[in-house]
């Protein structure tokens, strides 16, 4: 049988011990894994959140500390000068629409929730600018309410894996939660979503410089070629990624490891 009918043909306990290797190898794989943005409150963290819609976690952690020193309570965002807000802001992207939902968020904290962030999904996402996905990130990180992150990144990597054919980010939470311990869901975001922005990028993964290559259906949607692909890693550690496929380091180059993750 070829590896391609083999993962075509695997059983749902077959796909369910496949998923729990790769976690444990992405585990291996990316020891430094943890919420990019940063924050010191479930505030500050769902403020954060809503910045990150259409931009890096760099660029919003270049902005937050300015915004979080002018507004440390709910209550500063609520009464916010729309004007200086948006200025604030604008680096961002998209800064209309983030300031009415930030100065919106702090009137509901408030109004409902004497202008602390609650610590459950129901609250959480009927609050302005925070969906599901907003919700598991506040959760997992500020609460340790275990929570599954399906951003643009686990999403691709998913359906890559074929740990679920869900196209649905709600399905494809509870689809990913139905394979994992509760206890992993928080730790597994944030591996998948570094590997998918430092190995198995959207237009060219380094499929040749994974440490899951053998367990991947998708293997060779990128070069194979492990000198080549190497070249392809990007982050702080992207020489060690390298090096954990037996890849001499030094052909990573130099600009890869100061590069800009998405």
């Amino acid at each position: 049988m070829t590896k391609t009918a083999a993962f075509e043909a695997e059983t749902e306990l077959g796909r369910k011990r496949r998923a729990r290797r790769m976690g444990r190898i992405l585990a291996e794989t990316h020891p430094d894994a943890h919420c990019e943005l940063d924050f010191r409150t479930p505030l500050e963290l769902a403020v954060a959140t809503i910045l990150s819609a259409q931009a890096t976690d760099k660029k919003v952690n270049e902005v937050t500390p300015k915004v979080f020193a002018q507004y440390p309570t709910a209550a500063d965002y609520a009464a916010a000068d729309r004007g200086e807000l948006e200025v604030t802001l604008k680096p961002t992207g998209f800064f209309r629409n983030k300031t009415d939902s930030v100065i919106k968020l702090g009137q509901q904290l408030v109004e409902r929730f004497d202008g602390e962030v609650p610590s459950n999904m129901a609250d959480l996402v009927s609050l302005p600018g925070i969906g599901r996905k907003t919700a598991n990130v506040i959760l997992g990180n500020a609460f340790d309410v275990p929570g599954i992150t399906v951003d643009t990144h686990f999403q691709r990597l998913v359906g890559r894996w074929r740990w679920t054919a869900e196209t649905d980010p709600v399905k494809i939470e509870h689809a990913i939660g139905g394979l994992f311990d509760k206890r992993d869901w928080t730790m597994l975001s944030h591996r998948v979503i570094f590997h998918g922005r430092r190995v198995c990028h959207a237009r060219k993964p380094a499929c040749g410089a994974c440490t899951l290559a053998k367990l991947c259906p998708s293997y060779g949607t990128g070069p194979t070629d492990p000198v080549q692909a190497a070249k392809l890693l990007k982050g702080p550690r992207a020489a060690q990624l390298a090096e954990a496929v037996g890849v001499d380091p030094s052909v990573v180059p130099q600009q890869a490891l100061a590069a800009d993750v998405p």
